[in-house]
Parts: C-alpha cells; sequence; structure tokens
C-alpha cells in the first residue's frame, strides 16, 4: 500500500518541478513511511510514498523498467495497492521473455502492460490505484480496481490532469484551490449515495471503480473495463454453498502474502469470523504460525452497553469464543470513549473531508494500535453487502421502497441546515435523482420474481453506493496509520459468483447471510454461527455525550465559527439542549459529530463554499 500523485500537461514542461511533486507525496507520508521517490520529464511528473510489504529491497517507485542506461523507459509506474495473481501472472511474462529484478508486483504490473497494453487490467486480481505514463505517445492512464477499494482522485487544470491517493496531495499544487459547491455540499449530506465519481470538492473526482482514465494530447477519456454480467444461477444450493466456500477461502489464501507482519481484525460476527476462520487454517496448512487478531471495545462497555435494532449484543463473548475456538494469538485493543470527541480532528485529517464521527474515530483508534504491531490486516468488509446482511434487505424483499434503503435520515439533516443552503441544496431531490441514475444501471435479468428483481437493484446500490463509502472509510482510517487492510470478500470473483445468486439461497435457513452461514458452520463455534448481525461497535459512555454538547455549545457560541453560514443556529442549539435527543443510551445525535467536523474542516482546509 502507497500514496501516489502526479501533474501531467502536454503544453508545459514539468522537469523542474521535483519540489512540487515532492511535497505533494509528503502529505500522504503515513500511507508510505518507507520510502519517497520523484521521476520528472518535460510533460509528466509523477512522485511517490512507499509502505513497503513485499519485496521490501527492490520495490521502489516510481517504477521503470530494466533497460540500457542511455534510453528513455517506455512506461514508468506510480501503483498503490495489492495484485495478489502476481505470481501467476509473473509466470506467464517469464515465459513470453520478460525478465525481473524482484519480487514486486508493481514490476509485474508495468511488465504485463508493456505485454499486453491495456488488456493487461483485466488480467489483475487485487486491490489497487495506479497511474501509468507511457513515454511512447505520452499517455497517462489512471486505473482503479473494481470495487474502489483503493482511492484515486483527479482534477483537470487547462491543458493539465493533477492526481493523487488523497485530496490532500491534489490540493497541496497551487492551481488547485480548497472549494464546494452545490453538488459536494448535497453528497457531502447525505451518506453513501453519491453517483461512482462524483468527488465533494468543486472540480475534484474520483476515478471510477472498474474503469480507466486515459489522458493524451486528444483530451481526456474514460473506459470501464469491468462490470457484472447478469446470468440465470444454475447451481442448486449444496453446489452454490460449495462454491462459496471454495471462492472465499481461494481470497483469503492469495491475501495472506506479506513479507511484514499480518493480522485479522475480529468482531465475532460472522464476516470477521469466516476470514479468521479461513485464515488460520492456511496458516497452519502452510506451516506459517498462528495468526493474531484483534478486537475493538469500548471501556465501560459491559455497563454502558444498550442493545437496539442495530446493536443487539457486544462484541467481546464471540470474539473470545472465535479466538478460543480457532486458536489465535488474541488481543483486545480497549477505546476510552472520552478520547472520541479529541480525535475528530485526525480522523477529518485521514478523510480530508467530515465523515461519520465516532465511528471514524473508533476505527482510527483501532488502527493506531494495530498499526504499533503489524503493517497489514485482513478485514470482514463487503460480506453484508454481497450476502444479504443489513436489516433493509429483509424489509425490502418484502415490503420494496422507491429509495435508498439507508437514505431514510435526510429530512432530519435538512432541517438542520440554514434555510438558504436547504433550498439551494434540495436533498430531497437530490436523493432521488441519484436514485434514479442508479436504478438505470442496473443489469436485469428477464423473467425474476418481484423479490429477486428488487434484492438484485439492492445487491446493485450496495455494491456501486453504499459499500465504496465504506471501503473508503476503512482505507483512509487505516492508512493514516501506515496500516494496509485487506478485504477477501471484496474479490471480484466471489462477487461476479454472488451477482447470480438467487435471495432465497442467500437467506437459507431464514437468516441473514445464511448462505455464508452454511459455507463455513464448520469452521466456528455454533452460537456464532448463529448469532444475528450486530453492527460496529460505538461508545456508549455518558461522558462522550457531554464532550459532545461542550463542544457543539463552543462552537456555535463563537460568532467567527465558519459553519454557522451552513447550519440552522437555533435547530442546533434546541437539538443540543433537548433531552429528547440525549436519551437514556447515551448516543448523541449523528449530526453533531458531523457538525463538529464540518466546522473543523472549513477552518483548517480553507474551504471555500460556492452556492
Amino acid at each position: 500500500m502507497c500514496g501516489i500523485t502526479g501533474w501531467v500537461d502536454h503544453t508545459r514542461d514539468l522537469s523542474g518541478q521535483g519540489p512540487l511533486l515532492t511535497a505533494m507525496a509528503a502529505t500522504m507520508a503515513p500511507r508510505g513511511p518507507d520510502g519517497s521517490g520523484v521521476w520528472l520529464s518535460p510533460h509528466a511528473a509523477l512522485g511517490h510514498r512507499r509502505l513497503a510489504l513485499i519485496d521490501l529491497a527492490t520495490g521502489g517507485q516510481p517504477m521503470t523498467p530494466a533497460g540500457p542506461a542511455d534510453t528513455a523507459p517506455p512506461a514508468v509506474l506510480v501503483f498503490s495497492g495489492e495484485v495478489y495473481n502476481h505470481g501467476e501472472l509473473r509466470a506467464e511474462l517469464t515465459r513470453r521473455g520478460h525478465a525481473f529484478r524482484g519480487r514486486s508486483d508493481t514490476e509485474v504490473v508495468l511488465r504485463a502492460y508493456l505485454e499486453w497494453g491495456e488488456g493487461a487490467f483485466d488480467r489483475l486480481v487485487g486491490m489497487y490505484a495506479f497511474a501509468l505514463w507511457d513515454t511512447r505517445t505520452e499517455t497517462l492512464l489512471l486505473v482503479r480496481d473494481r470495487l474502489g477499494i483503493k482511492p484515486l482522485y483527479w482534477t483537470r487544470r487547462g491543458d493539465g490532469v493533477i492526481f493523487g491517493s488523497e485530496p490532500k496531495a491534489v490540493l497541496a499544487h497551487p492551481e488547485v484551490p480548497a472549494e464546494v459547491d452545490v453538488e459536494g455540499l448535497a453528497a457531502l449530506f447525505t451518506v453513501a449515495i453519491k453517483p461512482p465519481g462524483q468527488g465533494v470538492y468543486r472540480g475534484l473526482d474520483e476515478v471510477r471503480p472498474g474503469h480507466v482514465v486515459r489522458v493524451d494530447r486528444d483530451g481526456v477519456r474514460h473506459r470501464r473495463y469491468w462490470e457484472l454480467t447478469t446470468a440465470p444461477h444454475t447451481d442448486d444450493l449444496p453446489a452454490t454453498v460449495a462454491e462459496v466456500r471454495r471462492l472465499l477461502g481461494d481470497a483469503v489464501g492469495s491475501q495472506l502474502e506479506s513479507d511484514v507482519p499480518l493480522i485479522a481484525l475480529l468482531s465475532g460476527g460472522i464476516d470477521s469470523s469466516a476470514i479468521v476462520a479461513l485464515a488460520a487454517r492456511r496458516l497452519a496448512e502452510d506451516g506459517g504460525g498462528r495468526l493474531a487478531t484483534y478486537a475493538l471495545d469500548f471501556t465501560g462497555s459491559e455497563t454502558d452497553f444498550k442493545p437496539d435494532a442495530l446493536h443487539v449484543s457486544r462484541d467481546a463473548p464471540f470474539v473470545r469464543a472465535v479466538a478460543g475456538h480457532v486458536g489465535t494469538d488474541h488481543t483486545d485493543v480497549s477505546v476510552e470513549t472520552t478520547s472520541l470527541v479529541g480525535e475528530l480532528g485526525p480522523a477529518l485529517r485521514a478523510r480530508d473531508m467530515p465523515g461519520v464521527g465516532d465511528l471514524d474515530v473508533s476505527l482510527l483508534l483501532l488502527f493506531r494500535e494495530v498499526g504499533r504491531h503489524a503493517s497489514v490486516a485482513l478485514s470482514g468488509e463487503g460480506a453484508d453487502d454481497f450476502f444479504g446482511g443489513y436489516p433493509w434487505f429483509r424489509a425490502e424483499a418484502e415490503h420494496p421502497t422507491d429509495n435508498f434503503p439507508w437514505s431514510a435520515g435526510v429530512k432530519d439533516r435538512n432541517a438542520q441546515l440554514s434555510p438558504q443552503l436547504r433550498e439551494a441544496l434540495d436533498l430531497d431531490a437530490y436523493v432521488a435523482d441519484a436514485y434514479r441514475t442508479a436504478l438505470a444501471e442496473v443489469p436485469r435479468l428477464d423473467g425474476e420474481s418481484g423479490a429477486d428483481r428488487r434484492m438484485r437493484e439492492v445487491f446493485h446500490l450496495q455494491i456501486t453506493r453504499f459499500l465504496p463509502f465504506l471501503l473508503d472509510r476503512k482505507d483512509r482510517m487505516s492508512m493514516a496509520n501506515g496500516l494496509e487492510v485487506r478485504v477477501p470478500f471484496c474479490d471480484h470473483r466471489l462477487v461476479e459468483y454472488l451477482w447470480n445468486v438467487p435471495w432465497e439461497f442467500k437467506r437459507t435457513g431464514g437468516q441473514e447471510k445464511g448462505l455464508l452461514r452454511r459455507a463455513v458452520a464448520d469452521l466456528l463455534p455454533d452460537e456464532v454461527v448463529r448469532r444475528p448481525k450486530s453492527g460496529f461497535p460505538f461508545g456508549h459512555s455518558p461522558a462522550y455525550l457531554d464532550a459532545i454538547r461542550r463542544t457543539v455549545r463552543t462552537i456555535v457560541a463563537d460568532p467567527a465559527a465558519p459553519v454557522l453560514d451552513l447550519v440552522n443556529v437555533p435547530a442546533v442549539r434546541a437539538m443540543v439542549d433537548s433531552d429528547a435527543w440525549f436519551s437514556g443510551d447515551f448516543t448523541p445525535p449523528p449530526w453533531l459529530p458531523r457538525l463538529i467536523q464540518l466546522d473543523q474542516w472549513l477552518r483548517e482546509y480553507g474551504v471555500r463554499v460556492v452556492l
């Protein structure tokens, strides 16, 4: 895992821009604490920060193919992520006459491009975002993995393109102002609704998952290199269970490669427990020793925890059951809830924009501790999206709505905005338009039942809207601590298979994620296999509640606070003062931590609001 950045302009000489590229890359130092590099030419300047995980000695970047010292390289690559099938590709390229100077997957990607051109991208299995400058044609290719696991941002400036793994790298360029317009604010004030590719900063977009952005003297073009294919599912239930087990086992096995310490995250839910059990078994078979696992908990959760519809049980008992059953070297990371408010700033700076408050912060603190002991972690992201784990899957199957299933809170957010901003944004219209756009993208299958048709829609909404939001959160909080998180459930081969599995199979046994539970039931304790989904833990503490209220009151009392121009101050004051909002579960309204971050963002990043 690394951080990449660069600038391409066919009308300007960039060969003297080394200091600027170094500064842009330096903004992402936590993503790449193990090294940095810059490559310059008249029309392309590339920067890189390295987190060394494989081939520590010879995997430095920017990377060019080995060749005579007096000749220009045919291509230059800056790469972030992992290609899990690089061994197979290396063997094939070697048979075709390519010679390798090291073991890195980056060199395999570069050689694969020289052999197959853009056709190489279809062959990659992994999570990645990279920029490749073809010196022969003076063409820049920006490439992102199929599901958008790794981030890549870009903007057009004049006749040029500036890009980076994080917005902060692009914003470090003097020609890129920090601005947000109506579209960006609408995306910011809704959750997991913006279309793929749309950013928050004005003019700063994301490379869409599964796409290539091609920049040459003729302009900028986009090409999709991957999409889901809809077809009838022909396997019966036992065969489907077996295939899910095989595909998931292969994905986990391929993601265990690392030349540095690797751990697995464990929550005691079926998702992370499945990854832990499969990883531990593979390590034992390969003689790799015991797997280390880490879990998050909050101090005082034994007494403060209050179950609700999304958090039905504490994680700790199930974590202990899995760790003992599988035999891992387990560590609990205990987070003090009173520390959460003070970490909203670091979480903001990791994202470069307001996020989801204490949920971001708790991840940040977990990864801070894990990063002291390991550089790679396995995680269970994606299982809820692909197997139907969220509560709205069942609700939508039985009583389908005509909206994003998770967008019910838009009206509450509307009430907290200033009247001027509320009118300018029109969040209801934004969500409705985004939903129509999303539905139009869904590949259909003739003859499906109404439930299967709706489940296919929700599955696609999850893959293209909700999951990218979660993956970005996981990437930004982990990489802020120099930790690479791998997500085996997001292996595109497993996703392609599950795309066509009918809903009745996914809910086999009458329980959410029934298909996954059946596929790994022999590996885990019965109580874990049967445990209903319980959401990511958050801090239940009167001290945290009081800290949130104090911080928000300080902000609204400051006439210079930039956020006051965007919010309905009387409504915010009423929310803070209302005991009805701050109920006995010690959980503040989720809008308030975001408001705190919004004020910090406007101050620290100097964001100009353009309405």
